[in-house]
């Protein structure tokens, strides 16, 4: 059966900056995205309906029998089993939410895909369902993410042996080690939650980890990292200093000194020395964030929050962001004070002023990062760096 995650329009614009890049469906949440979950579940391919502007880069694939699944939901054994017995012209759904339908048509967009699928024969859901609604709730749901990803990705399979210079603390079940994998003379503690070494991750020495933990594929951190769970370093990031509660994507750098928690940080970013997020006001309020689509500040509810940062940004040495802190994309801060709380895409500067940073400029920057991976900027990735240029010019100052 043909399987296709759709998002609608408001689910982008409510986790943007992240899905300015991507498609609700490609965030990574837990060890990998929300669609290589459904994969592993489906064992097949699955494909993307996303935003105009997205769909050149992750095209969607229609048949004559599409199963279209809600790109913000988590699956677990119930949802699979469910959405695999729908009918033809049946949805699934929970409170507000459409979770699942099956359908022969393919005139469907982000605008209206909910619209049209609450038209279909509804089987109400009565069970939990975890729906990632918020930029915060990446990292909120991160535990949950992880254990799952962790039982999916490791059932029926063996772990690669701790190496004897390092300190395992609990439950050796609860660690797993891929295949060129290496890890010396740290301390690892899985009372706290499992922990996932990915294929030819490094943890280097002096590292102390509560899980849970993902370490992506050849992701490292570095020497004497200090990292607190529920936690994600997605593929190819390498992370030193103290990190808590936090997920960053992939191929995305602090590689020094510093506090980075309950944050969420995109693709190609990288964060100075001493770079030092908050995540607890002082006066122990819940956390305001700025959510593009009511262009205002939103409560999260939280009392921990902190940085929020889209593709391709990037921090100076000894840069001070603020509880609940939004960056968009291609961003470039720098200097004392702290910088305002909202930084828009292509914005350059930090507590004194903030000025455009030129597409020309911003493109540099991302084109050098990605070749030193040996990666470049394509077609399609320009001219969805171009649309996020032009989206964030009405909250830039020129």
């Amino acid at each position: 059966m043909n399987i296709i995650l759709f998002e609608t329009t408001l689910q982008h614009k409510q986790l943007l900056p992240f899905t300015f890049t991507r498609p609700v469906a490609a965030l990574r949440v837990g060890i990998v995205s929300i669609k290589e979950k459904w994969e592993q579940h489906f064992k097949q391919s699955v494909s993307y309906l996303t935003q105009p502007y997205l769909q050149q880069l992750f095209p969607a694939n229609f048949t004559n029998d599409n199963l279209f699944i809600n790109a913000a939901l988590l699956p677990s054994i119930i949802h699979v089993e469910l959405i695999q017995n729908l009918q033809l012209d049946q949805v699934l759904i929970q409170g507000e939410d459409v979770l699942a339908f099956r359908s022969a048509q393919s005139n469907f967009t982000a605008e209206n895909i909910e619209v049209e699928a609450k038209q279909l024969k509804a089987i109400q859901f009565e069970g939990e369902s975890v729906v990632v609604k918020n930029v915060w709730d990446i990292f909120k749901v991160n535990d949950y993410a992880i254990t799952g990803d962790f039982d999916l990705l490791t059932f029926g399979r063996k772990s690669t042996p701790l190496s004897n210079t390092n300190k395992l603390i609990g439950s050796p079940q609860k660690l797993f080690i891929e295949p060129g994998a290496t890890v010396e003379g740290s301390i690892l503690n899985t009372n706290t939650g499992v922990i996932y070494i990915g294929k030819d991750a490094e943890v280097m020495e002096g590292s102390m980890i509560r899980g849970a933990l993902a370490l992506g594929e050849h992701a490292t951190l570095k020497m004497g990292a200090k990292i607190y769970g529920a936690t994600t370093v997605g593929p190819h990031c390498k992370v030193g200093g103290e990190v808590n509660n936090s997920v960053f994507f992939a191929y995305s750098n602090k590689g020094h000194d510093g506090f980075i928690g309950n944050s969420v940080i995109g693709e190609w970013c990288n964060l100075g020395a001493d770079t030092n997020n908050s995540n607890l006001k002082n006066n122990y309020s819940d956390v305001d964030l700025w959510n593009y689509s009511d262009e205002r500040n939103k409560n999260t509810g939280l009392q921990f929050c902190g940085l929020m940062m889209g593709d391709h940004s990037k921090a100076g040495i000894n840069t001070m962001l603020n509880t609940g802190t939004v960056v968009g994309v291609s961003a470039n801060i720098f200097g004392g004070d702290f910088p305002p709380k909202f930084i828009p895409s292509f914005s350059w500067g930090g507590a004194q002023w903030l000025r455009t940073f030129t597409f020309d400029k911003g493109l540099e920057v991302a084109q050098k990062m990605m070749e030193r991976r040996n990666i470049q900027l394509s077609e399609n990735d320009v001219a969805i760096l171009k649309h996020v240029y032009e989206y964030d010019a009405k909250f830039r100052k020129q």
